[in-house]
């Protein structure tokens, strides 16, 4: 049995789907009814709402279970302490980068919202008073996601190499029992009963410290990624069975839609069921939605996007950069944007997706990309070295003198 040593081409397009439907949740976040957040329009819609609750169900599992393929990658020919080295530098720089610059501008921002009136260098020494957002100005933010996978990584280093070692093929050919049928599905279940049992006492925080049940959920998606990958017959599976997790996905997306929409749920007086086992059971049905997506999506990703591309390199690594500058133009361009009067939501919408995607990717190409600095600092590899370009060597032909007779 050979593994999947080599870069599968499908997850990297579909990380970069994930990471522009980021950039669409996020922008959408100042315009959606009930949902906090940093700077919010005066106007909301319970629309955007819908789409954006839709999002949130499978964007970050389906970025976790990509990050745990990238680990299995990364693991290939490193040992564990290498390894760990590795996303010290690639995650953690990052994180202390966007705390102390990224971040700041967000906090700043929305303390300008709510009628601060100094300067951002005036106010910027409160953050190294270390009193966490939002009673202080100490945060990560959009951030937590790489906080989470630094610290998975972490604990999980010695378990990843284990997995990867070629003295445990026979725990990986054990594994290739989920590959038949439907049993690859298996995986879904300690996801769906921990998220199931725990998500309503525990409520997801991205603190670290308050999130005790999404702290655990999210890792179920990042050893998935790994295990499936690891094994390419899972992975192989996912493809098979596509149609099947995107029947999970949507039928129990459209049940609990149905049900909300209709108010036929806990604490409703729609709520026909008085046994706690139906409220578990309707609060079983986000992870299902999620997991059902979320493999769907590795399966079709897998079976149509599994080719390269001339311009997919340079969008591979403009991703990760992306996702750590974005937020903040977000926040920046919607302080002003939110104070223009007599302008639609959609439009707005439209301009904050659109100046967001303008500004990001120009820093990116203008001030991340070409610099050995800025790519140490954003977690990018380190510039490719032009290669020599050695010219073959030419033979010195003599003249040919020819006499006439």
């Amino acid at each position: 049995m050979m593994e999947t040593t080599q870069r599968q081409t499908y997850l990297d397009w579909l990380r970069i789907l994930s990471i522009a439907g980021v950039l669409f949740f996020h922008s959408a976040m100042p315009f959606v009814a009930e949902d906090d957040w940093h700077i919010k329009n005066a106007e909301t819609s319970n629309l955007l709402m819908e789409s954006n609750h839709f999002l949130h169900l499978f964007r970050m599992p389906l970025l976790f279970f990509i990050s745990g393929t990238v680990s299995f990658y990364m693991m290939q020919r490193r040992s564990t302490l290498s390894f760990i080295g590795l996303r010290f530098r690639r995650l953690f720089i990052p994180l202390l980068v966007g705390m102390f610059i990224i971040v700041p501008p967000q906090i700043y921002m929305e303390r300008l919202a709510h009628g601060y009136k100094g300067s951002f260098l005036d106010w910027y020494p409160s953050v190294f008073n270390f009193v966490p957002y939002p009673k202080g100005s100490f945060s990560w933010h959009h951030l937590w996601f790489i906080a989470y996978l630094f610290i998975y990584d972490l604990v999980f280093a010695p378990v990843f190499a284990w997995m990867i070692s070629p003295k445990n093929d026979l725990f990986k050919q054990k594994l290739a029992v989920l590959a038949q049928g439907k049993w690859i599905y298996l995986l879904m279940l300690p996801g769906i009963v921990w998220y199931a049992l725990l998500s309503v006492k525990f409520p997801e925080t991205n603190d670290l410290i308050h999130d005790d049940c999404y702290f655990v959920y999210w890792l179920f998606f990042v050893l998935a990624g790994f295990i499936c990958i690891a094994q390419p017959q899972l992975m192989d599976s996912l493809e098979r069975n596509r149609r099947f997790a995107l029947t999970i996905g949507f039928l129990s997306l459209m049940m609990w839609e149905i049900m909300r929409w209709n108010k036929i749920e806990p604490d409703h007086a729609a709520w026909p069921f008085h046994d706690n086992i139906f409220n578990i059971l309707f609060v079983a049905l986000r992870p299902t939605i999620a997991w059902g997506w979320v493999l769907a999506l590795v399966g079709y990703g897998k079976h149509y996007l599994n080719r390269k591309h001339v311009a997919l390199n340079y969008l591979n690594q403009t991703v990760y950069p992306f996702y750590i500058l974005h937020q903040t133009a977000i926040v920046l361009v919607v302080y002003y944007i939110v104070q223009v009067q007599n302008e639609s939501i959609l439009s707005k919408y439209i301009y904050t997706v659109g100046i967001t995607f303008f500004v990001t990717v120009l820093i990116y190409h203008l001030l991340v990309r070409p610099y050995a600095l800025t790519r140490f600092l954003f977690g990018m590899k380190p510039k490719d070295k032009p290669k020599p370009v050695i010219e073959a060597p030419t033979e010195e032909i003599s003249p040919v003198v020819t006499l006439s007779a």
